[in-house]
């Protein structure tokens, strides 16, 4: 069932450049296409933020009773390095430093990318095709568009014929960019280029002698063109037109731009009828590269083996700290900034934690109607992370007066407060419980059982009258910004 709130959701479409009302193609389903990584390296935090950002669209579309296909691919081939024209395979490159076969390092990195994912509790998408396991549809494709004209083959190359293309449509038309602007600002084509014009990009290409990774093709043994492998494994699980297309900013331009070209070049369809694009993370105030040593990996986090942040942070907290910005804004990650995020982490979860031990009334103080339309709201809102977070603090500040007697709930408005700030908490933002038994990383438990320990000495402390010594384990806690409350249930702890 579509819930009734669905109709008000409203999305940044990149192509028009404003939000607009989401409406699906079929009114229950979604088609939802991700560009996947390289695998040739550990995925890192920039890549992780674009991933953990669609996730949370997949989540509340899933939410509101869409069904919806989530298909993410894996580019295991065709991708050179620096996304040049000639060159290398960033994987066989990363094969020949490391002497193993291109595919170990295609199973090696994949296998680090899943895992990490996992640590963020992302979802699997529905369809994770890879590039090398669709060749035969790339060629296929490649005939159909040289076939309309608007393709040629040189020396056993295959290149898109971007000034016929765009001459009875607009090549620019998702970056902002005028073909006559690019033309002007571009030197000329070096005197052993096949290409006709600089702008033309690649949908097929020879393999030199030396290069590794090649299939059969009409032109020539060569591999395809990075832009197509997208346009292939989308529109096949997808359809030639569909839903929403994602990615990091940085794809704007040329890939999704020339996906944009292939797709209607082939079908004579615009492919896509919203485009979202995350925006990037930067470290401490700078962009993260490995050349200036501002650059950390996600486990790196996780262990706190490195020498960027003062210590180990769950997952989840990093990945709350990412959803506190909207995905649409650039991200910075400080060690103050996480320090926050699990501060306000483990708030969220121990007011959570209290729930069922709440007391509840014939009346209630508060509208628990009205907050859960606005979480809504929030998120209905371009998917607005930061906003619903507030919103669901503000369900912290009504359980801790409730828990302090000061506002009574009914338990029916308990039951609402619960089934909504589970939905929204663990759902759609796909945040695990620290303190309960789902938690997947171990200082967390430890952290809840050292706890744990103070509070039962504590109550033993007051059971003998050794209030000297009970008030000086809250008072300590209390340094540490660990409130203790004293309820009719027992102690708990508020960080």
């Amino acid at each position: 069932m579509i819930l009734e709130q669905a109709k008000n959701l409203q999305i940044y479409n990149s192509l028009s450049g404003q939000k607009e009302i989401f409406k699906p193609i079929d009114e229950h389903h979604v088609g939802m296409y991700v560009c996947g990584p390289t695998v040739y390296s550990n995925v890192h935090l920039g890549n992780c933020r674009t991933f953990i950002s669609f996730d949370l669209v997949f989540r509340y579309l899933k939410h509101l009773g869409y069904k919806v296909r989530y298909v993410r691919n894996i580019t295991d081939a065709g991708h050179l390095e620096n996304d040049a024209e000639v060159g290398e395979d960033r994987i066989a490159k990363k094969a020949r430093l490391e002497q193993i076969e291109p595919m170990e390092v295609v199973q090696r990195y994949t296998v680090d990318f899943h895992n990490t994912l996992g640590k963020f509790n992302n979802l699997p998408p529905s369809i994770e095709p890879t590039a090398t396991g669709h060749i035969v549809e790339q060629i296929e494709i490649i005939k159909d568009i040289i076939d309309k004209g608007f393709a040629y083959e040189a020396n056993g190359s295959v290149y898109f014929d971007v000034l016929k293309y765009n001459s009875s449509n607009n090549y620019g038309i998702l970056s902002g960019r005028k073909l006559e602007d690019m033309i002007a600002n571009t030197r000329e084509l070096a005197a052993q280029s096949d290409k006709k014009n600089p702008q033309d990009f690649a949908l097929w290409k020879k393999a030199e002698p030396q290069h590794i990774m090649r299939w059969p093709s009409p032109w020539s043994d060569g591999f395809p063109g990075w832009h197509l492998e997208c346009t292939v494994m989308s529109t096949k699980y997808l359809g030639e037109q569909f839903d929403i297309h994602g990615g990091g900013m940085d794809l704007k331009f040329p890939h999704h731009e020339c996906e944009i070209a292939q797709g209607k070049a082939a079908s004579g369809k615009d492919p896509v009828n919203y485009w979202m694009h995350a925006n990037m993370l930067t470290l401490n105030g700078k962009k993260m590269a490995k050349s200036t040593g501002n650059y950390i990996l996600p486990n790196e986090m996780f262990t706190g083996d490195n020498d960027i942040l003062s210590k180990a942070y769950l997952p989840s907290v990093v990945r709350f700290s990412m959803l506190q910005a909207n995905y649409r804004s650039i991200l910075d990650f400080s060690d103050e900034a996480l320090l926050a995020s699990e501060k306000g982490y483990f708030k969220l979860m121990t007011a959570i934690n209290m729930l069922d031990s709440l007391p509840t009334s014939n009346t209630s103080s508060i509208d628990v109607e009205t907050w859960k339309n606005s979480c809504y709201t929030a998120m209905n809102d371009d998917f607005n992370s930061p906003v619903l977070i507030a919103k669901l603090f503000d369900a912290v500040k009504l359980i801790n007066t409730v828990n302090d007697n000061k506002d009574t709930i009914t338990k029916e408005n308990l039951s609402i407060l619960k089934e909504t700030l589970n939905a929204f908490v663990f759902d759609v933002l796909g945040l695990e419980n620290a303190n309960s038994n789902t938690a997947t990383d171990s200082s967390s438990d430890k952290l809840s059982g050292t706890l744990e320990l103070l509070i039962q000495l504590r109550a033993e402390a007051r059971a003998n009258k050794d209030f000297a010594t009970s008030d000086k384990i809250r008072d300590e806690l209390a340094k540490l910004d660990i409130e203790l409350k004293d309820g009719k249930d027992g102690t708990v702890f508020n960080l």
